[in-house]
């Protein structure tokens, strides 16, 4: 959301050590209680499918009101809205989840509640981007690659590489995200045609190498259809024909095929960013114990494998495999469900940037910064 205001890396700082402090003082639920009847859910699109939310109904007597969202700045922007109060539950991405944490927008999670974190892959059982100093704050739910997306009628030769999406031959006819967080992409790519640039980290990044990414994206402002918020928008630019190439998450590439439109996508030779998911419960959640239901619903096998084949990622539940094979043989390998920590180690999870470079210098850009750049890219 555009009229969101970032936060500092100061404010991180600072604030690390009195909300671990009070996180380990507080007191967590000892057990789940009675359903409150009802469940706010700020999700992504597709998040909150009726295939999962009706039975979830069903068993505990939790009404889901769904809002979905198209960004992580809206997301970070409705969980803060009315004080935090409008909400119980969000799927927040690695880029969203430091700011509710130190934003004191959620709560720290019994995880011991939740029978099935014992499965989750070991990398995300307590990743930096929703986990403090030990202290959970939620618990990670799926994950997967941002893809580049063709028409394989428009486009013959299928494209190797993220020049295609900065290429005038495809003016008029690209797309990619309207998300700060698309700086990122902009970075990767130039990681590996301009290295004397000298960037290491796609989310860290100097004025320099941000000045060298801005200009790039400003290059590419007027090649550009339209920026995509929802990923339905992109969904409809492809069936129109009014997109043949952008950046896109699996989810669209399968919604495409199904509907009969001649996509292809892949992960370019220069890599991915891509992103983790966390479902966190408000901090003035009304109905806490439908949220901690909703979660373990979420987090079991059947319904780890049905989120994964709809949306096209990947679940953080180990024991999801199977259930996803029998849907659809083959479908474990193909979402790499069973892949090697090597694997997951070659895609650059989104997370929320700070001033705090990973070299120990301090001179890296805060979101804040990514915001403005996004806007002088846009205007």
């Amino acid at each position: 959301m555009r009229t969101m205001k970032g936060f500092s890396a100061l404010f991180l700082a600072t604030c690390c050590t009195a909300l671990v402090t009070q996180a380990r003082a507080a007191d967590l639920p000892a057990s789940i209680g009675k359903g409150e009847g009802d469940l706010s859910v700020v999700a992504w699109e597709g998040y909150a499918d009726d295939a999962w939310v009706k039975p979830f109904e069903q068993q505990t007597g939790c009404k889901v009101h769904r809002k979905y969202v198209g960004s992580s700045d809206e997301m970070v922007a409705l969980t803060r809205m009315g004080g935090g109060k409008g909400f119980d539950v969000v799927s927040a991405s690695g880029d969203a989840a430091l700011r509710m944490i130190f934003g004191k927008n959620v709560q720290p999670v019994n995880i011991s509640l939740i029978p099935a974190y014992a499965d989750i892959m070991p990398e995300l059982q307590e990743p930096s981007f929703n986990t403090v100093k030990g202290v959970h704050y939620g618990v990670s739910y799926e994950w997967g690659p941002n893809v580049l997306m063709w028409n394989t009628k428009a486009i013959k030769d299928a494209p190797t590489s993220w020049s295609v999406i900065y290429d005038k031959a495809h003016a008029g006819v690209i797309t990619v995200p309207d998300n700060p967080i698309q700086i990122a992409d902009a970075a990767l790519y130039l990681s590996h045609t301009k290295p004397e640039l000298g960037i290491s980290d796609p989310y860290e990044l100097t004025q320099p190498q941000m000045d060298a990414v801005v200009a790039l994206l400003k290059e590419q402002r007027p090649l550009v259809k339209k920026y995509w918020a929802l990923a339905s928008d992109e969904v409809d630019l492809f069936k129109s024909g009014d997109a043949q190439v952008g950046a896109a998450w699996p989810y669209q590439a399968n919604t495409l095929r199904a509907a009969g439109v001649p996509v292809q996508d892949t992960i370019p030779s220069e890599g991915a960013t891509g992103w983790a998911d966390t479902w966190m419960i408000s901090t003035h959640a009304a109905h806490p114990n439908c949220a901690y239901m909703w979660i373990n619903h979420v987090m079991t096998p059947k319904v780890q494998a049905q989120q994964a084949l709809s949306f096209g990622e990947t679940p953080a539940n180990t024991k999801a495999c199977a259930e996803m094979d029998a849907t659809q043989p083959g479908s474990c390998k193909q979402y790499h469900a069973d892949a090697s920590a090597a694997y997951f180690s070659t895609i650059k999870f989104w997370k929320t940037p700070v001033k705090q470079c990973g070299n120990g210098q301090n001179n890296c850009l805060d979101y804040s910064a990514w915001q403005r750049a996004w806007q002088q890219v846009k205007q």
